[in-house]
This record gives structure tokens, C-alpha cells and sequence, in this order.
């Protein structure tokens, strides 16, 4: 019987030395990130380190400062909002106002940028991360990934810029307590609701710091995720379960049945012979296009120059149908957005599609301007950054009058919850989800075991960020009567009553 052959002994021979393999690494790392940080992980440093550094800002940043609100005396929220407006379209603007007046939470969700100047006298660590900007919970939502996997992710990236993990954690949080008074909720309830979503995202936070960063990359809330989540959370235990994971099979329904060929039935009819989207003014209008199908052919090209050459090579089978300005959203009012039908294999196979301007993000002032020139780009950018999984027709071009914009499906497989609708555990629920969506952004952006050695284990930034939206809530609800109180002086135009 003969031995083994023993595998061949390797040789050392040729292995760089340590000089040698620092050199290789130098040639490998990348620069700073464009905005400059207090802190970075980029180039490599030893997470021993990213921890030590996030442990360290709190003495310069005390966990507990976050709960300071500081205002200036100068702050004009509604001079901000105007100046917002400057180059929106001036007949859809009081519309906008409209909109926003229906309630704080309305409110709320159209003053992105009063909020951007709040925060910036607020302490953070200058940890920075991919910022979302406008992390409220009604920009959180499902949507298909391009493997047709229900996922639950933000889905609102028209402010995304990097910057302090801080600020959107608080406009989440903020979000909570304001949607909680709307609801009824008593204070105690609200903060129960609003501690749950800032625990979820330093319990994942946590989590995420001692994970691979190809297993961050690949992690994803899906809607099987989801259910583990309500299951061991307790929220599907009780008298009400049976309710409970009715109503989150259907919201998964729901969201499956919304999908393009939804939006084509909802959205198109056949008008003499010919495809064409319904005007249905103001919220939607054919428009003139200056420079008309030529301008537009450049327009195309361009958007479809921005994407991977196989992608590119599917999306020029389509032809195109039509298209029209239609109004989304209660901030974006007055920005220009198109709905635009194209046709694939013949009129049963529709692909609709959304081109929405981007302009400067609201971040932008009291953060420096953005690394990408084109708006549009920093949105697509900073979208496939944050999300586990993205819209494989994103891109952007440049509009006839040099406008910028984004392309994307305008429904696919799309899925929101009404906040209106929630009680105490679907509201706290809820807001952890969203709470842990942000975390993986961010621990996927920045620099996930700096922040989470900063969070540490205690409660004692969750309490601070309860504290800060609590006041938050209360200066949104000032704003929000003067804003009605501005209305009715006429300083703030709305549509004629009919």
C-alpha cells in the first residue's frame, strides 16, 4: 500500500516584504472622501481604531447633547420656503401650498429645507455618511428589486448628499412623534413609538459594525424579513394577530398588484386609434416642449448614455408613446416632473417611465455642494448607495432649457403604509423598520463601527433623539399655524376655492 503523496511544500520565496506590501496597499487605497470628515474609514483603517474614534466623540460630542434645540433669531421659515420656489413652476406653487396646509405632518414633509437649516447648529460627530436628507417615514416604502423580491427600503433621495448621521435619525424620529399627535397618541405612547425606531437603529447599528462589508452590501429588508421581524418582535402575538398579519399580507398585496401595467390601465387610454396618457388637470397636463422632438431626442440619448451598455442595448427596444407633466408628492409640487409611456413588443407590453428635475439639494448650504455637478447624477448616485437594491432604469440626463433630471420606473410593484391608519405597536413597528433601513444605509455609506461605538449600549442617545423630536415636533406645529396664519393674509397664495 502506498503513502500519500504529500502535497508539495510552498515556498516563501517571492512573498513581498512588509515594505513591499504597503506599497501595493497605497497603490490600491483610494482619497479622502469628497466632503471632508473629522472622521473616516477610507483609506483602511483598523476597525480597533474606527471604534476607538467613535468611543472618543463622545467626550467632544456628548450622547446626550443631541437632545439640544437651539434656534436662531433670525429663522424665517416661509422666506425659506419662498426662495425654494424661486424656479418652480409658478402655476403649480399654490397647489404646493395647498398641500402642505393640510396638516403638520403635510407640513412637515414639504419643509425638508427649513429643517437643513435647524440642524446645522445641532452637535454631530462628523461621522458622515450617505445622507438621505428628507428620512421622514412616509419616505420609506416597498418596491420590487430586479429579481422581483418585495423589498422595503427609502425610496426618496431628491436631498441626498454626505453628510452628519445625526440629521437623519432626527427627521426620522421627528417624523414619529408628529405622525403619533396626529393620530391621538398620548405623550407617553408617542415616545414609546419614537424610542423604538432610535433603539432599532442602534441595535442594528451594532449589528451591521460586526458584519462583513460584502454582507452589508448584499443585506436587505425583504417582505419574508419583515415577517421574521413582526414575529419575534411579539407585534403578531395577542387577541389581534390574526388582524395583524392580515393587513401586512395586504399591504404586500397591494404593493405586487401596483406595478407598471397598474399604472398604464390607470394612467392611458386609446383616444382615436392612438396610446395616449388622460389630462387630468393640474395633476396631469400635456406640455410644450421648447425645441420640441428634437430637443427630446438629445434628451434621451443622454439619459440612456448613463447606463450599463446592456441595459442601455434592452431599454432602445421600446418606442416611444407619450408623455405628459404629472404632480407628485406634497415637497416636489412645482418641480418639473413627466410621465412618459413607451411601448415594447406591441400595446399589451408598456414600460412607464418618470423623468422628475432635480435641483440642489437642501443640504447643500450648510454643507458645501455637492462632489456631482449634475443634480441628477447625485440623485441616482446617492440612491444606489443607500438602497440594498435599485431601479435598473436609473439615470439622468440634462432637459431642454439645461434642466436636470432623473429617469425611473414610475411604479414597480410599489408599496406605502398610511400612518393615518396605525395604532401603538404598528406605529412603533413601523418606525423601526424604517429606523433599521437607515441604519443599513448608513452602515454601507460611512462608517458603521465608529457610529455604533459611539451609540454604545445604553439608552441615553435614544432618550436625547426623543428629546429632540419631541421639541422639533412642537416648533413644526408654530410653523405649521403660521403657515396657515399666511395663507389666510394672502403672503402665501393657494388655489381659488371652487
Amino acid at each position: 500500500m502506498t503513502e500519500p503523496a504529500k502535497p508539495p511544500r510552498r515556498s516563501r520565496k517571492g512573498t513581498p516584504d512588509d515594505a513591499l506590501a504597503a506599497a501595493y496597499d497605497a497603490a490600491w487605497q483610494a482619497g479622502l472622501p469628497p466632503q471632508e470628515a473629522r472622521w473616516t474609514a477610507r483609506p483602511w483603517v483598523h476597525p480597533s481604531d474606527r471604534a476607538s474614534a467613535g468611543r472618543e466623540a463622545r467626550t467632544r460630542v456628548p450622547r446626550v447633547s443631541h437632545a439640544t434645540l437651539e434656534l436662531r433669531a433670525d429663522r424665517d421659515p416661509i422666506a425659506i420656503l419662498e426662495a425654494q420656489e424661486q424656479d418652480r413652476l409658478p402655476e403649480l406653487v399654490p397647489l404646493r401650498h395647498e398641500r402642505m396646509a393640510a396638516s403638520p405632518f403635510a407640513y412637515y414633509r414639504g419643509t425638508p429645507a427649513v429643517m437643513a437649516h435647524d440642524l446645522a447648529d445641532t452637535p454631530r460627530t462628523d461621522i458622515l455618511v450617505q445622507a438621505s436628507g428628507d428620512a421622514h417615514i412616509s419616505n420609506f416604502g416597498l418596491f420590487a428589486s430586479p429579481e422581483r423580491t418585495l423589498v422595503f427600503d427609502a425610496n426618496d433621495f431628491d436631498e441626498t448628499l454626505p453628510g452628519p448621521w445625526e440629521w437623519d435619525v432626527k427627521r426620522l424620529a421627528t417624523s414619529i412623534v408628529i405622525a403619533c399627535r396626529e393620530n391621538g397618541f398620548s405623550p407617553a405612547v408617542t415616545r414609546r413609538c419614537t424610542l423604538a425606531a432610535v433603539r432599532s437603529y442602534r441595535q442594528w447599528m451594532a449589528r451591521y459594525a460586526t458584519m462583513r462589508l460584502i454582507d452589508i452590501w448584499y443585506a436587505s429588508i425583504t417582505d419574508a424579513t419583515i415577517r421574521e421581524a413582526a414575529e419575534t418582535s411579539g407585534w403578531l402575538e395577542g387577541r389581534a394577530a390574526k388582524a395583524r398579519r392580515e393587513r401586512l399580507e395586504a399591504i404586500f398585496t397591494k404593493a405586487r398588484q401596483r406595478d407598471g401595467m397598474r399604472a398604464f390601465e390607470s394612467l392611458t387610454a386609446v383616444v382615436d386609434g392612438r396610446r395616449v396618457i388622460l389630462d387630468d388637470p393640474p395633476v396631469i397636463t400635456h406640455v410644450e416642449v421648447p425645441g420640441g422632438p428634437s430637443a427630446l431626442e438629445r434628451t434621451f440619448v443622454d439619459y440612456r448614455a448613463t447606463m450599463a451598455e446592456n441595459r442601455r442595448d434592452f431599454l432602445e427596444r421600446y418606442r416611444f408613446v407619450d408623455f405628459a407633466l404629472k404632480v407628485v408628492g406634497v415637497g416636489s409640487v412645482g418641480t418639473r416632473c413627466f410621465v412618459l409611456v413607451l411601448e415594447g413588443r406591441d400595446e399589451n407590453d408598456p414600460l412607464i417611465m418618470q423623468a422628475k428635475e432635480a435641483t440642489a439639494s437642501v443640504l447643500e448650504p450648510h454643507l458645501g455642494a455637492s462632489a456631482h455637478p449634475h443634480h441628477g447624477q447625485r440623485v441616482v448616485v446617492g440612491q444606489q448607495l443607500m438602497q440594498a437594491v435599485s431601479d435598473i432604469f436609473l439615470g439622468w440626463t440634462t432637459g431642454p432649457g439645461g434642466r436636470d433630471y432623473y429617469f425611473r420606473q414610475l411604479w414597480d410593484m410599489k408599496g406605502s403604509v398610511d400612518t393615518t391608519t396605525l395604532q401603538e405597536p404598528g406605529m412603533a413597528f413601523y418606525g423601526a423598520i424604517c429606523a433599521w433601513s437607515l441604519a443599513r444605509a448608513h452602515a454601507n455609506t460611512g462608517d458603521g463601527v465608529a457610529i455604533a461605538a459611539y451609540l454604545g449600549t445604553s439608552d441615553k442617545f435614544d432618550g436625547a433623539i426623543a428629546d429632540f423630536a419631541e421639541a422639533y415636533a412642537d416648533v413644526n406645529e408654530r410653523d405649521h399655524r403660521a403657515y396657515l396664519a399666511a395663507i389666510e393674509s394672502g403672503r402665501v397664495s393657494v388655489p381659488p376655492a371652487e
